[in-house]
């Protein structure tokens, strides 16, 4: 499984880095079959005030692709209701495959 991080307009620290691939490592333990995923994490700017952290996830699994996306004023909370709403969608597919 091949992860990429991403951040735009800010540079993130290693703390939030490494978060942030202990907790994608997980998704294995939910779908055997995950090629990728792509992280990025984005530091809105509205009328040069810093307003919102977003965090958008992409899963890829052959012939599917899953994504989510939260907004809130902390990283980690917009990771963490990002990730479970990936985690979600890939026990939904799962579910699917073996139906």
């Amino acid at each position: 499984m091949n992860v990429q991080i991403q951040t735009v307009h800010f540079d993130a620290d290693t703390k939030l880095i490494d978060h942030i691939e202990k907790k994608v490592e997980k998704f294995k333990t939910f779908h055997d079959r995950i090629v990728d995923v792509e992280v990025t994490l984005i530091l809105e700017h509205v009328n040069e005030k810093i307003n919102d952290k977003v965090v958008h996830i992409k899963v890829n699994i052959p012939k599917t692709s899953l994504f989510a996306k939260h907004e809130s004023k902390i990283f980690e909370e917009s990771f963490e209701y990002a990730f479970d709403s990936v985690v979600s969608q890939i026990k939904k597919h799962k579910e699917k495959l073996t139906a």
